[in-house]
Order: structure tokens, then C-alpha cells, then sequence
């Protein structure tokens, strides 16, 4: 059987991406950031948040890609 992935929180998300608990906030308003809400907590799947990231959804509008 195969262990399912934890949800984890505002803290781990903004530990694991090396950015402030507000950064995190914000992306989920203006940047759609994969989170869940239960209850009054945001929670996360780390996978999820990895896979947004490096599909250029924390890139500003004016960021360009380095080839």
C-alpha cells in the first residue's frame, strides 16, 4: 500500500520555499497557489506547490526564463 501525502501547513510551505508566511498568503490570493481550505486553516500537498513553482506560477509578469 502506498503512504499518501501529508498535508502540511502555511509554516512548512514557507520553509520548505525558503519565503516569508505573508509571501504565501499573498500567491494564494494573486498567484493561485494549489491550497486547501479546512476550516480556517490554508493546507497544502508539497508536490502540489513544487509542481506550480516550477511551472512558472511564482514568476513575476515581467520575468523572463534564462536559456
Amino acid at each position: 500500500m502506498q503512504e499518501q501525502e501529508p498535508w502540511v501547513s502555511v509554516d512548512e510551505v514557507a520553509r520548505h520555499l525558503g519565503i516569508a508566511k505573508d509571501t504565501v498568503y499573498r500567491w494564494i490570493e494573486s498567484k493561485s497557489l494549489p491550497a486547501h481550505r479546512v476550516g480556517r486553516l490554508w493546507k497544502f500537498k508539497i508536490s502540489q506547490v513544487d509542481a506550480w513553482i516550477e511551472a512558472g506560477g511564482a514568476a513575476e509578469p515581467d520575468d523572463k526564463e534564462i536559456e
